[in-house]
């Protein structure tokens, strides 16, 4: 649990690091050894598929990352924990291993959550995997994408639907790896949280806030050690810097509102990760979590579009 005074912080400022939060064996660990198979496995696949000569077998796993994806193989969203917003195929990729679920219901993270939003804790669909090369190596077409580049300006509120703008949402943004401004940790404008909506333009790959309407020098990085998360209100204005150094940055974003109210993504599945009312509600099989996403995936591959935030471009500062 948090104490009072991080709470109070967390509700002053819109923002709250705790390093170390997480147990690096429990938690972490785990989630890299998972990774690390997957990779592998890919790494086999595109080598019997022609798109790389060698599948880099006695790599480390940054640098075998590097090799496949200078040769031009997309990582990303065979690495994600969530659908794209757009251009869902039957085929997509997506993962969802039991690493990754038993992290989304650690009990160390969910009660930190629990003294922010309470006891009755849904896991929000909106959630991603960051495994970001350093920005030399980026190719100019991935600049933009979030998954990869650098993540622009923006709130969690303004790349859901407006449905959630009541919801109590919290983020939860965990460090795998060591997060600093070097290579390219969250920065954070303190109280902005009490300052509404802001505009949000979708001119470009992802959603963001255009850079005039941000105070720079307000913007205060927040480095992490493997472990520590950071926790922010869905108003709280943030981005991430852009990685500067010759290694690669590892996060994850995962959100968690009160159980029944709206998710922000309502055609993607969440579940109950914690009820102290009712703990027969939990999800607790990594197998059925799987079968939600994959459920999802077949019914979304049929549609030609899919709302996901509530912007256009015509605004002058979008321009």
């Amino acid at each position: 649990m948090l104490t009072r005074a991080q709470v109070e912080f967390f509700q002053e400022n819109g923002y709250l690091a705790v390093d170390r939060l997480l147990d690096y064996t429990l938690d972490i660990k785990p989630v890299i050894e998972e990774y690390q198979a997957l990779l592998h496995d890919l790494c086999e696949r595109w080598r019997a598929q022609g798109l790389i000569a060698d599948s880099f077998p006695d790599m480390p796993f940054e640098k075998r990352l590097v090799e496949v994806y200078r040769a031009g193989c997309r990582y990303e969203q065979e690495f994600d924990i969530a659908l794209p917003n757009s251009g869902i195929a039957a085929d997509t990729p997506i993962h969802l291993g039991a690493a990754v679920f038993d992290l989304l219901r650690s009990p160390r993270l969910l009660a930190a959550v629990e003294s922010l939003i309470g006891g009755e804790i849904y896991s929000n669909p909106i959630q991603h995997v960051r495994i970001k090369p350093p920005a030399h190596a980026i190719a100019a077409a991935d600049v933009n994408r979030a998954l990869v580049g650098r993540t622009h300006w923006h709130q969690d509120s303004g790349v859901g639907l407006p449905e959630a703008d009541d919801s109590r949402i919290v983020t939860c943004w965990v460090a795998v790896s060591e997060a600093t401004p070097e290579n390219g940790c969250l920065q954070v404008v303190p109280k902005s949280h009490r300052e509404g909506i802001a505009l949000h333009c979708p001119a470009t790959e992802q959603l963001g806030i255009p850079e005039a309407m941000i105070d720079q020098e307000e913007a205060l990085p927040v480095p992490l050690s493997p472990g520590g998360v950071l926790f922010f209100h869905p108003l709280c204005k943030h981005a991430s810097l852009e990685n500067t150094s010759d290694a690669f940055r590892w996060s994850f974003d995962l959100r968690y509102n009160p159980i029944g109210e709206p998710t922000g993504r309502p055609h993607f599945p969440g579940f109950v990760a914690r009820s102290r009312r009712n703990p027969a509600s939990e999800l607790r099989d990594s197998r059925e979590w799987a079968k939600l996403w994959l459920a999802a995936r077949e019914r979304l591959a049929s549609r030609d579009s899919i709302r996901t935030h509530r912007w256009d471009s015509d605004d002058p500062l979008c321009a």
